[in-house]
């Protein structure tokens, strides 16, 4: 298992326990800034995600009712960029793959 899979998988379980109550949003936010930062992305992502996270973090201030963000679009963006991060990643290291790697090997020289 690659650092980012086991990056983004952290990152996954951590969405997955504050949606079920199990963690709180600050939690999920520590972890998530904390792994993000060691992913390998564009500047692009970085600069989403920690919109993304200041929001929820002003959001937590609040109560659910006085908060022009709800929880659980705020969740579900964070879902949404888990896994355009993960496209992303997959895409740089095809890339950095060897050629016979990327096709699977079974070119043909000469034919």
């Amino acid at each position: 298992m690659t650092q980012n899979a086991t990056r983004l998988d952290a990152m996954t379980q951590a969405l997955r326990q504050c949606e079920q109550g199990d963690t709180s949003t600050a939690q999920l936010i520590r972890i998530w800034r904390l792994e993000a930062s060691q992913l390998n992305l564009p500047q692009r992502y970085g600069d989403v995600l920690n919109g993304q996270l200041d929001r929820m973090e002003s959001s937590a201030l609040f109560s659910e009712e006085s908060c022009s963000f709800s929880h659980k679009d705020q969740l579900a963006a964070l879902s949404v960029w888990l896994e355009k991060a993960s496209e992303q990643l997959h895409r740089q290291q095809a890339v950095d793959l060897p050629p016979a790697q990327r096709s699977g090997g079974d070119e043909k020289k000469g034919a």
